[in-house]
């Protein structure tokens, strides 16, 4: 892998939405009691940990999404 390449293939479609990403994974790791490294590595971390914040995330992502196509506002705090 050349020098500087994620190994990730995932890109955010709107780059200024990372802020927004990374406080969303904050509130939801404190919400479910997990503390994530503040030097930004997980390995320490286990897989279920990582796996419940990316879960929990998705499933609000999708509630905002849908709250929005039926026209109401987001509310990230109604869960």
């Amino acid at each position: 892998m050349a020098s500087g390449q994620s190994r990730s293939s995932n890109s955010l479609v709107v780059p200024q939405a990372s802020q927004a990403l990374d406080q969303l994974k904050y509130e939801v790791a404190q919400e479910l009691g997990i503390q994530i490294p503040q030097d930004g590595y997980y390995g320490y971390m286990t897989s279920r940990d990582t796996g419940s914040i990316g879960g929990s995330i998705t499933r609000r992502l999708v509630q905002i999404a849908e709250q929005q196509l039926a026209g109401g506002s987001a509310n990230r705090s109604s869960r």
